[in-house]
C-alpha cells in the first residue's frame, strides 16, 4: 500500500483498532479503508477520483456509510482527538 501524507500512523491506527470489534478476514484491510477516507477528507477529491492504490470508491463509501450510521466514525474521531491533545500536554 502506498503511503500518503494523510495516511494513519501506526499509533493512530492502534487507537482506532481498539474500538473496532470486527475480526473477520477481508480482501482489503480496514486500515486501507480508513486511509482512503482520510485521503478523501484531506484532498477533498470526489469519491470516484480516489487514487487507484486504495480499494474501490464503492467499497470505501459502503464502510463510510456503515461506520457513520453506527457511530464508529465519531468514536474514531474522539479517540484520535484525545490522543493528539494528550500528546500535546493538553486536557483530553
Amino acid at each position: 500500500m502506498k503511503a500518503y501524507p494523510s495516511s494513519l500512523t501506526d499509533s493512530q491506527w492502534k487507537a482506532i483498532l481498539a474500538i473496532m470489534r470486527d475480526k473477520r478476514k477481508r480482501k482489503h484491510s480496514l486500515r486501507e479503508i480508513f486511509d482512503a477516507l482520510f485521503c478523501l477528507l484531506k484532498t477533498g477529491c470526489q469519491w470516484r477520483m480516489l487514487p487507484i492504490h486504495f480499494p474501490s470508491w464503492k467499497l470505501v463509501d459502503y464502510y463510510f456509510s456503515k461506520w457513520k450510521n453506527n457511530g464508529t466514525i465519531e468514536l474514531a474521531h474522539e479517540q484520535l482527538r484525545d490522543k493528539t491533545r494528550t500528546k500535546e500536554s493538553r486536557k483530553a
